[in-house]
């Protein structure tokens, strides 16, 4: 295991879930990505604040990430899966668009306050939408 996936691992095993079941959402885009092949993880926790995990495909070679998964801190914690807005589409318009606000790129950013299979679902649409993008 990966020094990545153990600081991932133990931040999962960490997190004690509440009413609003982040986790569990959380969960489903980390096996979302993990299920994608040529996929790089990086995860950058900035305690107290965010917990970040990126992605990236190995083919990528203008930009460091095609996804970012954050936990946000706050009662309860929730999630915010900010994508490059070129990226990906929202035919629902269900996301932000966020003036530099992926590493200083515009970005597309999805919040997901508490757990719904039918937004998780429809945000692996863009999770399936940017790594296809990412990967030529």
């Amino acid at each position: 295991m990966s020094a990545v996936e153990e600081q991932l691992q133990s931040f999962v095993n960490q997190w004690q879930d509440g009413e609003a079941n982040n986790k569990r959402a959380f969960l489903v885009f980390k096996e979302k990505l993990e299920s994608q092949e040529s996929v790089v993880f990086e995860f950058v926790p900035r305690e107290g604040l965010t917990y970040s995990l990126r992605a990236k495909h190995v083919n990528q070679r203008n930009k460091p990430l095609f996804v970012m998964v954050d936990v946000i801190e706050g009662e309860p914690r929730w999630l915010s899966v900010c994508f490059y807005a070129e990226m990906v589409t929202d035919p629902e318009e269900r996301g932000d668009f966020v003036p530099e606000g992926l590493l200083g790129e515009d970005a597309l950013c999805f919040d997901v306050e508490e757990y719904s299979e039918k937004v998780c679902a429809y945000i692996e649409e863009r999770i399936e939408e940017a790594y296809s993008r990412a990967s030529v």
